[in-house]
């Protein structure tokens, strides 16, 4: 593997140097990561070794509070820190949204040292963006292996009910005590699975915005990922039984994952079409007063939803050559594309997705460059989607796990299911294979 792990005798998970001559530009992880059962107590001496401070904010939730923020704050209190709970109360849904990152931020004093979140991924993001902004030390403590972004340095945030992605701070240290994790309820477990499966989507779509736009592909990080994906197939069982090795396997997986963002910078390696599509459920179930799926589940279903057509297309490639002057003739205007933006996600998130995303909206050369590029280096791609595993190992994985399987299982009806089929695309700038058929005229075709 590109970045060699291995144990202290602590719990301290430890990495090796990056080694990569991919040509961007890497990060060293710096972050001490801690993982083995029953280590909640050592955390003041965790925190004690990289000298923060005295004075923190600990920020939890009315659920991880009494699972574990209360007792954080007492062991830091004995150990002769001053602790400075903000406990958001929101009853089972706690977003990262506007409202709880200003309550973290009107919590944190002049002189406070460092932030502590203890939760899993609304938590941790909610409290990474106030620890990048107010340029403080972070401390994680997680509570479910239920998502990747533990180690990530990019924060998804709701902005009055837009998702966006801002840049946020990795933790300095992260303390996953397996007695709490294995603890997590089932379908947290299994919310962490989906985010991981995912992966394979995300690698493949990076590899083939390789072949068509020359993007950078780090095999540094794609091998962290496919060790990670490998992790988690591995251990299925244990995982599925909520034992210590099943759940210390996968918050390794998880981790493994997340660490490629602080690694190279941005989500490319672990977040793609199948995040586009969660991201717009997301979306839409808030702007209707409703509660969203749990993020790991929506993307593993997503994952599902869209794997067959990678397969299909590796299968049949392009049946007739593409018609480049009508595929260009028959391009939807700029105007047009406001208007469907603006349908498939909201006025306030379209606005969003279309000043983040400027180059979205292809002249005419470049989406007829893209075009012969997908045809002349169909042989590239096709390579890519047949080393991914075959759809029915997954499908029987996430099975056997007892995660959701389709669109109805996580509360998604027919029509938004189908939206965001046609709309995930559009999310982002970011090169898929969903934006493959698009361009070249077939995803009507696949999806009908």
């Amino acid at each position: 593997m590109a970045v060699e792990m291995s144990y202290a005798a602590d719990g301290r998970l430890t990495f090796g140097a990056v080694s990569c001559a991919c040509g961007l530009t890497h990060q060293q992880p710096q972050v001490d990561v801690y993982v083995d059962a029953g280590i909640l107590d050592r955390l003041p001496t965790y925190v004690a070794r990289r000298g923060f401070g005295k004075r923190c904010v600990l920020v939890a939730d009315n659920i991880t509070y009494p699972l574990a923020g209360e007792a954080c704050a007492q062991l830091l209190t004995a150990a002769g820190y001053h602790v400075t709970p903000c406990v958001i109360q929101r009853g089972e849904a706690m977003e990262p949204d506007e409202r709880a990152c200003g309550e973290v931020l009107l919590t944190i004093q002049d002189d406070t040292d460092f932030l502590i979140s203890v939760g899993s991924g609304s938590l941790t993001d909610t409290t990474r963006i106030n620890a990048e902004r107010c340029g403080l030390p972070f401390v994680c403590v997680g509570t479910a292996p239920s998502m990747d972004g533990y180690t990530s340095a990019i924060a998804p945030l709701l902005l009055r009910g837009a998702k966006i992605h801002r840049k946020g701070k990795c933790p300095e240290i992260i303390v996953c005590d397996l007695d709490i994790l294995r603890s997590a309820p089932k379908d947290m477990v299994v919310a962490g699975v989906g985010d991981v499966l995912g992966k394979y989507i995300a690698l493949a779509d990076w590899k083939i915005g390789s072949v068509i736009n020359d993007e950078i592909y780090c095999s540094a990080c794609g091998e962290m990922v496919e060790s990670a994906l490998k992790k988690l197939l591995d251990n299925t069982a244990g995982i599925r039984d909520q034992t210590e090795d099943g759940i210390r396997a996968l918050i390794e997986a998880l981790l493994l994952s997340g660490m490629t963002v602080m690694i190279i910078g941005h989500t490319r390696a672990v977040a793609s079409i199948e995040h586009n599509i969660a991201h717009l459920w997301e979306m839409r179930k808030l702007a209707r007063g409703e509660t969203p799926p749990s993020h790991g589940a929506s993307v593993g279903v997503a994952t599902l939803m869209v794997w067959p057509l990678f397969e299909r297309f590796a299968r049949e490639g392009f049946l007739h050559k593409p018609d480049i002057p009508a595929l260009l003739a028959g391009r939807i205007s700029g105007a047009d594309r406001a208007a469907w933006l603006k349908h498939a996600y909201g006025e306030e998130a379209a606005s969003a997705i279309m000043a983040e995303n400027p180059s979205d909206f292809l002249a005419d050369e470049e989406h007829a460059r893209r075009i012969e590029r997908a045809v002349t280096h169909y042989d590239n791609i096709r390579a890519v989607i047949n080393a991914m595993p075959p759809f029915d190992v997954i499908r029987s994985a996430m099975e056997m796990l007892g995660a959701p399987m389709t669109p109805a299982q996580v509360s998604i009806d027919d029509e938004l299911a189908n939206l965001s089929m046609r709309a995930g695309k559009d999310y982002r700038t970011r090169y898929t294979l969903f934006k493959l058929l698009d361009e070249c005229g077939l995803l009507e075709r696949y999806l009908a």
